[in-house]
């Protein structure tokens, strides 16, 4: 899945993306404005397709002055399933938190970060997913299925593969302590899906480093 357009899976032409940004909004938009927040293709390329879209009734057109705006019609039949495709990132989001919920071993922190985290990724991309776990050592072989399965999963749900940063509370710790530049991402990027809020975990193990 491209996790920057992800209604791109589906809706692979310039019409994906121009139904992605009605969907985002409520406001009537002209076509200029839809180009620029769609960020693909041409101008003109853009207005064919409002045009196409909006003799179907999915897309209302209005003339307002001088320029015709554009809007999802959201009581269309098919609508329902457009604001769904441009939801996916957050529906898989959502999904890896109920999976981790559902572990019978459960970590301290669990994030999505990377270009998941940022919508930024294409069909190449990984989903990356930092795990944080309170075992001195090595896991045991339970907690290391459970990590596997939701990696199986999250690709039948997506076509990309989850790269998994696996850590315990005192290798986060060597991490802050050296000043690893990962932690930087994590803070900037990382998406919360269980446990205690990064920023949170990294303040309080960051006071125990400091009184060491």
């Amino acid at each position: 899945m491209d996790l920057s357009r992800p209604i791109s899976t589906v809706i692979p032409t310039l019409d994906g993306p121009v139904l992605a940004v009605l969907a985002r909004t409520k406001h009537p938009l002209t076509g200029r404005r839809v180009h620029q927040l769609a960020a693909i293709g041409s101008e003109t390329g853009t207005r064919k397709v409002l045009r196409r879209l909006a003799s179907t009734g999915l897309v209302t057109a209005e003339q307002v002055g001088p320029s015709v705006q554009y809007s999802l019609n959201r009581e269309h039949l098919a609508a329902a399933a457009v604001v769904e495709l441009t939801s996916l990132r957050a529906r898989l989001i959502r999904q890896v938190a109920d999976a981790i919920g559902q572990w019978t071993q459960h970590p301290i922190h669990a994030s999505i970060f990377g270009s998941a985290a940022r919508g930024d990724g294409d069909l190449d991309s990984d989903i990356d997913l930092l795990i944080v776990h309170g075992f001195a050592h090595d896991p045991p072989p339970a907690w290391s299925e459970q990590v596997d399965e939701l990696g199986d999963r999250v690709h039948a749900w997506t076509g990309n593969f989850m790269q998994t940063y696996e850590l315990s509370t005192s290798e986060l710790a060597d991490h802050l302590r050296v000043g690893e530049p990962i932690v930087d991402e994590w803070l900037r990027d990382c998406i919360t899906v269980y446990g205690l809020d990064f920023r949170r975990l990294r303040t309080e193990i960051s006071k125990d480093v400091m009184s060491q």
